[in-house]
């Protein structure tokens, strides 16, 4: 009903348009698709040869090592942008102008930095690639993460904290028993939703020779001659259909959390649309 008050719904005509759109959009998609394959086909990426590498263990052991090296950078990144966030919100949240102004300057600055600037300005002053990547990932992310923590505490409805103040509660108190458990809710989705872009972003290591997966499949590409030629086709096509799985596993574990939410006794989370708008204006 709501949706009737925000638009007028479509109309026997502009329903029909509108299938004719989809219907000439799906067919574009899939021309593209079948014609992408054709040409690859056309070349011999698809030919056993240029497939076989996958049966040597020497070659999965250096795509497993990738993943690991992927995925420790990315725990590591997605942990310490989390702490990060939650002092940089705090900042953000405070009754201290000079406090507030810091944090804004601090988040306002790596949000609007390139984090492929940062990484490698990192790599090239005194970081090792791993601790480069995992710096640069953590200060983006973070102050990304921050903007996250501190619209879902102002989601939630003053009153609450009206009624804290009222009995007696300082700010600390409010924040950790009152506004915190019942943001936390309404977040999560969207923090998880920015994990994954972290995990995705784990791949610009490449560009500092850090050994995660996309600079494994570099390399096991690069040394690796067939009949055809060099195997950068299924290479890539394997390390992108890996990258997928991981951002995938993530992504269904939001989507799990947030049906969880919305069947929780305690109500919808407040004003989800707040919180994907700030990860929408970092992009």
């Amino acid at each position: 009903m709501s949706a009737n008050v925000l638009f007028d719904a479509p109309g026997p005509k502009a329903r029909r348009r509108n299938r004719i759109y989809a219907a000439v959009g799906t067919l574009a998609v899939a021309g593209l698709i079948v014609y992408i394959v054709l040409r690859l086909n056309t070349t011999g990426q698809f030919a056993g040869y240029m497939w076989n590498l996958f049966e040597y263990t020497g070659i999965q052991q250096r795509i497993e090592n990738g993943i690991v090296s992927t995925l420790e950078a990315f725990a590591l990144a997605g942990v310490c942008s989390l702490v990060l966030a939650t002092v940089l919100a705090a900042g953000r949240l405070s009754d201290h102008a000079p406090v507030r102004w810091a944090a804004t300057a601090i988040v306002e600055f790596f949000r609007a930095l390139p984090l492929l600037i940062l990484i490698f300005v990192l790599y090239a002053s005194v970081f090792s690639p791993f601790w480069a990547l995992v710096t640069g990932l953590t200060l983006y992310n973070g102050s990304v993460q921050a903007e996250v923590f501190r619209a879902g505490i102002n989601a939630v409805p003053r009153g609450q904290a009206e009624a804290a103040y009222a009995l007696g509660m300082r700010k600390t108190q409010v924040m950790l028993t009152v506004l915190v458990p019942q943001a936390i809710r309404s977040m999560l989705p969207t923090i998880i939703s920015q994990l994954v872009v972290t995990l995705k972003d784990t791949s610009l290591g490449y560009i500092i020779t850090y050994e995660e997966l996309l600079y494994a499949g570099r390399l096991v590409a690069a040394n690796t001659v067939t009949p055809g030629g060099y195997p950068y086709v299924p290479v890539v096509i394997v390390i992108g259909a890996v990258y997928i799985a991981m951002c995938l596993a993530l992504s269904a574990l939001a989507n799990w959390i947030e049906r969880r939410g919305r069947r929780s006794r305690k109500g919808t989370p407040p004003v989800p649309d707040v919180l994907e708008s700030v990860v929408a204006q970092s992009e």
